[in-house]
């Protein structure tokens, strides 16, 4: 990997990228804070959620019938 190739991952998302990545919106995401199934951090007002929570809860979820 040359040095010009370098792309930086966030490991933190916001409400909105944890949204985008999972194709969940808003209130279930809120949900599933609130209820346990997602930890979320705080950094000052931020909320984020970390990548490998977030696919924990997705893998997490039950499988469609």
């Amino acid at each position: 990997m040359d040095e010009n190739s370098f792309e930086l991952r966030k490991e933190g998302l916001s409400i909105s990228e944890a949204c985008a990545f999972a194709g969940i919106g808003r209130t279930k995401l809120y949900q599933a804070i609130t209820d346990g199934s997602l930890k979320a951090r705080k950094c000052g007002k931020r909320t984020l959620i970390l990548r490998d929570e977030l696919r924990h809860f997705l893998a997490s979820l039950p499988n469609a019938a």
